[in-house]
């Protein structure tokens, strides 16, 4: 399977109209969408705490987390950012994936709509 790379608008969620737009590699697999913390700070959005993650061989980081606004196409969703530094890739993860009501295709190499579902208490 080969890469999949999209353009996304990111904005804050308190000023929509100022948003930037970031090449992101759709990561499925990973919960957190990053986006470059100069980037977040350039939309004024601010860190609202800190997380943990391990990597495959057991090393321990610890990233800023936030909240974002994210635009695809008509698709709007906000979902929670890690602020990537210098190391990091840039990710779409599966927060803000669902969050822009999107799935991957893996063999097109595609987003595409994903299915909504609600539950009712009773039937109609």
């Amino acid at each position: 399977m080969g890469l999949t790379f999209v353009e996304i608008e990111v904005a804050n969620p308190a000023n929509p109209k100022i948003r930037q737009s970031v090449e992101f590699l759709v990561d499925s697999g990973a919960i957190y969408s990053v986006v470059p913390t100069a980037i977040l700070k350039k939309l004024g959005i601010k860190p609202l705490t800190k997380e943990e993650f391990i990597f495959a061989n057991g090393e321990k980081i610890v990233r800023k987390k936030g909240g974002a606004l994210f635009k695809y196409g008509e698709k709007i969703g906000v979902a929670d950012v890690i602020f990537g530094e210098s190391e990091d890739s840039t990710l779409l993860g599966a927060l803000t994936l669902e969050a822009l009501g999107l799935m991957l295709d893996p063999l097109k190499r595609q987003l595409k709509p994903l299915p909504m579902i609600l539950a009712r208490s009773t039937p109609r």
